[in-house]
């Protein structure tokens, strides 16, 4: 038999044969599961991770490894065994390996123990188990690492106690030295050193589910050197120091020692730079660059510069990102394979440079608090990344960056989503440097832009226009090296003409007049195989709104070009100004809603606050969001159904009631059905009340505590916020791609009216245990009687009857009355045209963002990723779909009850204690397979 395992099973069995294993096992299981539910609050945290798990880990292995390997060697020299083990005709080696895996076996027992955790999250939310894993590898390396330096430190000594401490110092000097408590005292340089040598930075790095090539080898370098030392130790004391022959083997061992070291040290850091050595276990992988990224930097036809600004000194929480955010960029470079340059530079090192970033790209210092062994200060610090390309640029500073959380174990700042950052703003810098020219060259196939016009019939406003139409179309026809043809064609009394530009395009002839006796055409279509983009110029046409209008349809057509959002809500009036209070203390003028999404959406698209009141929508619209619009008028009505009708883009934020929020607190009011009307039309009928549902998110509502005579603000579970999961998805939908859930919150019952032509999929639906209410009281109501799933998220796509149909335009300014008012009026959609509802209009309100960024709100953030979704899907832009899925770390557990969390909890600890005994059981059992070591 192989003397390593003859020694490991040995030694392993005198563990058993002692309370050592067993007192072991015992407080390691009971201190993991106290730390687990209790410090770190794991059901109050209400996310389904084992960060709790792990976060307290590396600690408890350094007092445990230390408990359990202090009388390894220390208590062999107390008793004399010492002698009797290096006369036996067996290597130090084996000794040495055997007693380290018979250790190592015991802590990966105790790991093992703890599987039951992980085991039990996964029932209760959606578990990523790549982090899983990578946390127990990380243990286990962490763990061997731990044992080689108690056992080398038992080695030298005789005493128990002795070895106790010194390991315990050992261990925790190098857990410390990559904390941020201690890098928060240090520089950048001198931070990115700590984290290197640091246990407990390489802990964190595996731990979240990313094996690299370079935590392997240190794990395995420092365990490996300690091992030689723990060798060399005994076997110096094989040897006559005295001796010629004794001093020359002494030389020859610590040479040996020493070589290791230098080995170690050199492969870590030779390792350093080298970040593609790495495989990511995580769910959508996380960590990885992904192919919508590479094929992006591979589509880049100027160089991109990527430089970062960081101050060698900083906020301590801000320090330790700088190294994860230069690996990533690593990453870009490698994969920009010579399209991309990055760089880093410390402006507060070089005048020149501050001035210069300063004056040219606005970037300035922000001030943080930073403190050290001696002093506090604040510090204006940099925290930035310049994106340039070409002539554009754009910077992301920290808050763009990172996201912030507080919990039981104190703040904790992480990056949100590195790649989707960077990779969207790379994607507006190129974009946005291209020229139309290069929009044009960028058309996969020959486009066509057409104008359809009856010269001869034109009212008199629109006389003037065909000419410019044509001006523009022949100038960017000359501009398209050969990519865009433009025609001018008079569909006259053509029939054949003109019922196929209906049945093809919608395009119907338009009335000059209330009784329809003349008609006229004047529209423009561009068409690039059997895709289309039409434009119907109206009331008073500019040559730039009309040139913007068709650049925007080409860029439409040419793949990763720009999404331009408009937002339409209500903007309230103004109160009258008190003339009795100064005009500087008047209060400001109430602001519309949404302006958190609206600052959110312009990070990735562009974004415009609509007016509707004319009864236009402008071309260059991409997608309409339209939510709270009040009580909308005829014109705005028209507006909307007519964008829609030529083939536009519509996300409705729809519900019977709106939320408002007064001093007071909250209340319900019912909505205008202005929307609801057309909403119906379209085929989305929206039920009156609210959706509530037993599984559902928490709301911070005022609680009375006997004793207490103010009320305290704590969150509670809310029916009025169905907590929507992956079983409420439509399978394969990319509108719900990468979300984990959805807060449906104050939101009413959808529902799908079939019509002909049109396609429409219930994308998100409550859980079965899902009622509606009628009343106006906010205040969880008894659940009714009939429960059911209720569909809260509708996408629908086909050719829409229009609103207006049999309804006058309110646009039309002709002269008389009576007669057909609808002349004007685009009655049926453009086949393509897509309509997405949601059942809530607080969904992605300022309330309700506000709440998303406050600890314990995540459960909200997946709202806002919809509403991305959805313009994504809108505009058949899907491809930051996969980045930024890998974003989404809201997953939250199922909501239980008081009882059940305390079943959970103490099942955990019944079951730990049933399986440590269980495991001491069998090695008791095996006491009698004891036998002399034999060779």
């Amino acid at each position: 038999m192989n003397p390593v395992m003859t020694v490991a099973r040995k030694e392993l069995r005198a563990l058993f044969h002692s309370p050592v294993a067993l007192l072991f096992l015992g407080v390691f299981e009971l201190v993991i599961l106290f730390t687990f539910f209790t410090m770190s609050r794991f059901f109050a945290r209400n996310i389904a991770d084992v960060r709790p798990l792990f976060e307290w880990l590396p600690i408890l292995l350094v007092f445990l490894t230390a408990a359990l390997t202090m009388g390894q060697w220390a208590e062999e020299r107390k008793v004399g065994t010492m002698e009797v083990l290096l006369t036996l005709p067996v290597r130090t080696r084996d000794l040495v390996l055997g007693k380290f895996f018979a250790s190592l076996s015991l802590v990966g027992i105790a790991l093992a123990l703890t599987f039951p955790l992980p085991f039990m999250i996964s029932t209760l939310g959606p578990l990523d188990w790549g982090p899983v894993f990578g946390g127990y590898i990380a243990a286990l390396l962490l763990g061997a690492l731990y044992v080689s330096i108690g056992l080398y430190v038992s080695a030298r000594t005789d005493n128990q106690l002795v070895a106790l401490i010194i390991t315990l110092l050992v261990g925790g000097a190098f857990y410390v030295l990559g904390t941020q408590q201690i890098t928060a005292l240090f520089d950048n340089f001198w931070t990115g050193v700590l984290r290197l040598i640091g246990t407990s930075s390489r802990f964190e790095s595996i731990q979240r589910g990313v094996l690299d090539l370079r935590d392997l080898v240190y794990y395995g370098g420092l365990t490996s050197l300690f091992l030689v030392l723990n060798a060399t130790t005994l076997e110096l004391d094989r040897i006559d120091p005295d001796s010629e022959r004794g001093r020359a083997k002494a030389l020859s061992l610590n040479t040996i020692g020493l070589l290791v070291l230098g080995n170690a040290v050199a492969a870590i850091v030779w390792l350093t730079p080298i970040t593609s050595a790495r495989l990511d276990m995580t769910e959508g992988g996380e960590f990885s660059i992904s192919p919508v990224t590479e094929q992006l930097l591979s589509e880049l036809n100027e160089p991109l510069f990527i430089e970062g600004f960081f101050s060698e000194r900083t906020h301590p929480l801000l320090a330790p990102l700088v190294p994860q955010i230069k690996d990533t960029l690593e990453e870009y470079r490698i994969a920009g394979n010579g399209r991309v340059e990055v760089s880093f530079a410390d402006p507060n090192a070089d005048s020149e440079l501050e001035t210069e970033i300063t004056e040219q790209y606005g970037i300035r210092s922000v001030p943080f608090q930073v403190e050290d062994a001696t002093q506090q200060a604040v510090v204006n610090s940099y925290f930035h990344l310049l994106v340039r390309y070409g002539d554009q640029y754009e910077v992301l500073q920290f808050d763009d960056l990172i996201e912030f959380s507080a919990s039981s174990t104190g703040a904790e700042v992480r990056l949100k989503n590195l790649e989707y950052d960077l990779t969207r703003t790379i994607k507006r810098v190129s974009q946005d440097f291209t020229t139309v020219q290069g929009v044009m060259a960028d058309l996969p196939e020959k486009a066509t832009l057409t104008a359809y016009v009856t010269r001869g019939t034109l009212p008199e406003e629109f006389k003037e226009v065909p000419d410019l139409i044509k001006k523009i179309g022949e100038e960017l026809a000359g501009q398209s090296a050969g990519k865009l043809a433009f025609a001018e064609s008079d569909p006259g009394n053509d029939e054949a003409k003109k019922e196929e530009l209906f049945k093809k395009y919608g395009i119907r002839p338009l009335a000059v007049d209330l009784f329809a006796t003349q008609t006229f055409y004047l529209d423009i279509l561009l068409t690039m195989g059997d895709q289309m983009e039409r434009l119907s110029p109206r009331g008073e046409v500019k040559d730039a709104d009309l040139r913007k209008g068709i650049e925007a349809a080409l860029k439409r057509l040419a793949p990763g070009q720009l999404t331009t959002i408009g937002l339409l809500t209500e903007i309230p009036e103004a109160p009258p100004p008190n003339p009795q209070i100064p005009p500087q203390f008047q209060p400001p003028p109430p602001r519309p809603d949404y302006q958190v999404l609206g600052q959110v959406l312009g990070d990735n698209y562009q974004v415009e606050q609509v007016d509707a009141s004319t009864g236009q929508i402008s071309d260059t619209i991409d997608v309409l969001v339209v939510g709270k619009p009040g009580a909308m008028s005829d014109e705005t009505r028209f507006a909307i159904d007519q964008y829609l009708m030529r083939g536009g883009r519509v996300v409705a934020l729809a519900s019977a009631n709106k939320i408002q929020v007064e001093r007071t607190g909250i209340s319900a009011v019912a909505q205008d059905k202005g929307l609801a009307e057309m909403l119906e039309t379209w085929g989305v009928k929206v039920g009156d009340g609210f959706v509530l549902d037993e599984r559902n998110a928490t709301f911070p509502r005022p609680v009375r505590r006997p004793g207490i005579p103010v009320p305290m603000i704590e969150l509670s579970p809310y029916p009025f916020f169905p907590d929507i999961r992956q079983d409420g998805f439509e399978k394969g939908s990319p509108v719900v791609a990468g979300l984990v859930n959805l807060t449906a919150a104050w939101a009413s019952p959808l529902e799908i009216k079939p019509i002909e032509g049109v396609t429409a999929t219930a994308v998100a639906k409550t859980s079965d245990k899902a009622w509606t209410y009628t009343g106006t009281d906010l205040n969880p109501p008894t659940p009714g009687a009939e429960r059911k799933a209720q569909t809260v998220v509708v996408a629908a796509t086909g050719t829409f009857p229009s609103f207006f149909t049999n309804r006058p335009n309110p646009t039309f300014r002709g002269e008389g009355e009576g007669g057909d008012a609808t002349g004007r009026t685009i009655k049926q959609s453009l086949p393509d045209a897509r309509l997405a509802v949601i059942g809530s209009s607080e969904m992605v309100s300022d309330l309700l963002l506000q709440l998303a960024s406050q600890p314990g709100g995540e459960v909200h953030r997946g709202n806002l990723q919809l509403i991305q979704n959805l313009i994504d899907w809108s505009t058949e832009d899907t491809d930051l779909l996969e980045i930024r899925s890998a974003g989404a770390f809201a997953r939250t557990l199922e909501p239980l009850e008081e009882s059940d969390r305390t079943m959970y909890m103490y099942g955990q600890y019944a079951l730990a204690l049933f399986l440590t005994a269980l495991v001491g059981m069998v090695g008791r059992f095996g006491r009698s397979g004891v036998k002399p070591i034999t060779v």
